[in-house]
């Protein structure tokens, strides 16, 4: 060991993090021994890998196993094993800093959750979202030090912290291979919920409920009184002097006793499970600490023989929309952990799926190039994906208030799948629900959407914005209310990409009311028809200059059969990308050119009479800011930006004040 420890301060945000986890609301203190034996088994798993892949790797596998060692008298629990271990760059990287992405945000969540008096069960989720587990250890001991050795290293390391802002951190020559974790237990405190965790029972307890699954064994060094054995002994046991007999002699002996089943939930049948222990699994598995919405168990034979345990969450992890978020699915072969996050098994859209695969015939040498290959792993992939999207569906239909917690959590990720995953479009648009003009608060499927249409009709409308007020309140939806026409309110940004890449469902295709011609006149289209001539007639000179006088704005002038109030609105071309697809790809800095859009004017709304009549009678140049005016009024209502607010404001100031000051100047008037 060397001479003097180093002493090292905690990063501002672990310090931070340490006090909120020990003076929080947390109360629930037993799964700190989860988070322990979880990191064992962790460690277990990648010790035993490594030693497949690196056969010149000097390590005993014969007897991987997990040490709780309890001492009641000193007050202190040994929580050990003889897996992977660590090298001193990784204890300072992994335990005594604390650099994960969303700490900050953790930090603030835990804090309003304390302020705010939210139950144990949140804040339990909030710390289990951010994977902190070995931090947890502080709030049941005074003080941790963790002895580690990386396999295949001869020197280990000792880390120790009373949790104070400050850890030191030392060399030690002769630890074991792996990592044991000692805590130097605070004092029973039943009231604030710190039970004795030196307790075998207690212990025996905790590890039953949570860590029973563990696939390596558990163990508890157990102090038993046994007989002493000694040679010479008689059968029958001595008489003293006095002719009693004396009892036998005995010593304290330690024994080391398994106290986990070891069986792998996936290897049982549905029968043989509770549902509490799929949860725990689930919190295993997933490093979080709410209960899973759903639970699909699959087992394949056959060509391709697999196992798998899959779970649904109820609430989101915070890092699902984070570039180096990481698919949950846990391969193994064989019951040998491959790696925790095997992207290859499950799609994107599909990222906040949990679970286990465990297959039987891929090679133990499996890397991810080879994954990436491999026509069994996609074949597991493509079952995976088709019972996932299949049991959501059922979800729906069976139970409609546990769909609703998915779609409100998932359903913008689920949604990816329709622009990602053109096979599984149909069965994913079957799944999905959406937003629409029939209900302010309920969700629809497509299918009750078609079973509504109006005779005739043979699209499916909708309106895609940034939030469902923007949208409804849009000029493109006058005529569609007016009419009792439903349509699709679709606020989320991937709905901009899915909605364009030619989805269809049960025959019908989307039109989007921003784009295109739009007819709604009903059965008397002649009647119509001669009456759209007659307008047009009536506005041709007025569309024309319109036209001219914005061209750097718009492609054309026309009159509309989509507006019943407003005056005006901008509508694009059929195929052409909407302003909040463009502002999606111009935020990712992709750049394109302005397209223009076609202004079209409501000839019933009296501005719009009075403009016709105001060009009529000449002097068309002062009818160019009001002609600005109409354009800047259709670029707001829809809720997007003005190229030139500042030079908007002016002219509308001047019209305003043309109103309050009594001048009756002609529409197009200069203030």
């Amino acid at each position: 060991m060397s001479a003097q420890p180093e002493v090292h301060e905690f990063q501002a945000e672990t310090r931070q993090l340490l006090d909120l986890m020990v003076h929080s609301i947390y109360s629930n203190k037993d799964s700190f021994l989860r988070e322990l034996i979880s990191n064992a088994s962790d460690a277990l798993d990648k010790l035993r890998l490594e030693s497949l892949l690196d056969k010149d790797l000097d390590v005993d596998t014969s007897d991987l196993h997990i040490t709780l060692d309890p001492d009641p008298e000193a007050r202190t629990l040994v929580v050990a094993d003889n897996g992977i271990g660590m090298t001193r760059d990784e204890v300072v990287g992994l335990i005594g800093t604390l650099a994960r992405s969303g700490t900050a945000e953790l930090r603030r969540s835990l804090a309003e959750a304390r302020a705010n008096g939210v139950s144990d069960a949140a804040a339990e989720e909030l710390i289990g979202q951010f994977g902190i587990g070995f931090y947890s250890t502080f709030m049941v001991a005074e003080k941790v030090t963790l002895v580690t050795r990386k396999a295949g290293e001869s020197t280990g390391t000792r880390w120790e912290s009373t949790g104070d802002g400050t850890y030191t951190i030392d060399d030690v020559p002769d630890a074991p291979q792996g990592t044991s974790v000692t805590l130097a237990l605070k004092p029973v405190d039943t009231e604030d919920h710190l039970y004795d965790y030196s307790d075998q029972t207690k212990l025996r307890q905790l590890v039953k409920r949570y860590s029973d699954f563990i696939a390596w064994p558990i163990r508890m060094n157990v102090e038993k009184t046994v007989p002493v054995e000694t040679p010479d002994a008689p059968d029958a046991p001595d008489a003293d002097d006095s002719g009693e007999t004396k009892a036998p002699e005995t010593k304290t002996v330690v024994e080391a006793e398994t106290i986990n089943s070891m069986k792998a939930l996936w290897a049982k049948s549905r029968s043989e499970v509770t549902d509490e222990e799929y949860q725990e699994f689930y919190r295993h598995v997933s490093h979080a600490w709410d209960a899973p919405l759903e639970t699909i168990t699959l087992q394949a034979e056959g060509t391709f023989e697999y196992q798998a345990l899959l779970f649904i969450p109820t609430q989101p992890p915070f890092d699902l929309f984070m570039r180096d978020s990481k698919v949950g699915i846990h391969l193994y072969v064989k019951r040998v952990f491959i790696m925790d996050d095997c992207a290859e098994l499950m799609p994107e859209y599909l990222r906040f799926v949990k679970g286990v695969v465990d297959a039987a015939d891929l090679s133990l040498n499996v890397s991810r190039e080879i994954l990436q290959q491999d026509r069994q792993i996609r074949a597991i992939r493509r079952r995976l994906t088709k019972k996932v999207i299949s049991t959501v569906t059922e979800m729906r239909a069976g139970r409609p208030d546990d769909y609703r917690t998915f779609w409100d959590a998932f359903g913008r990720v689920f949604k990816e799948g329709l622009v990602n995953d053109p096979d599984n479009r149909d069965a994913l648009l079957k799944a999905s629900s959406f937003a629409t003009t029939h209900s302010e608060d309920e969700l629809t499927t497509l299918a009750d959407y078609i079973g509504r249409m109006k005779s005739g009709q043979d699209t499916i409308y909708y309106m895609t914005g940034e939030s469902r007020q923007q949208i409804v309140n849009s000029p493109h939806m006058e005529a569609f209310r007016a009419k009792g026409i439903e349509v699709l309110v679709l606020s989320d940004p991937v709905d901009e990409m899915w909605v364009s890449a030619g989805a269809e469902f049960d025959g019908k295709t989307f039109q989007s009311i921003a784009k295109g011609a739009v007819d709604l006149e009903g059965d008397d289209e002649d009647a119509a028809d001669s009456a759209k001539e007659e307008q047009n007639k009536t506005y041709a000179d007025l569309l024309g200059w319109l036209t001219s006088t914005l061209s750097d704005d718009v492609s054309e002038t026309r009159l509309s059969s989509r507006l019943t109030e407003s005056p005006a609105c901008l509508v694009g071309d059929t195929f052409s990308m909407s302003p909040q697809l463009e502002k999606l790809y111009r935020a990712s800095g992709q750049e394109f050119p302005k397209s223009k859009r076609a202004l079209e004017l409501n000839p019933d709304h009296p501005l719009v009479a009075a403009l016709n009549k105001a060009y009529g009678a000449g002097d068309h140049d002062q009818l160019v800011p009001t002609a600005k005016l109409l354009y800047g009024m259709a670029v707001i209502a829809e809720g997007g930006e003005l190229d030139d607010p500042a030079e908007f404001a002016k002219i509308l100031a001047g019209r305003l004040t043309e109103a309050f000051t009594g001048n009756d100047s002609p529409a197009g008037t200069e203030s």
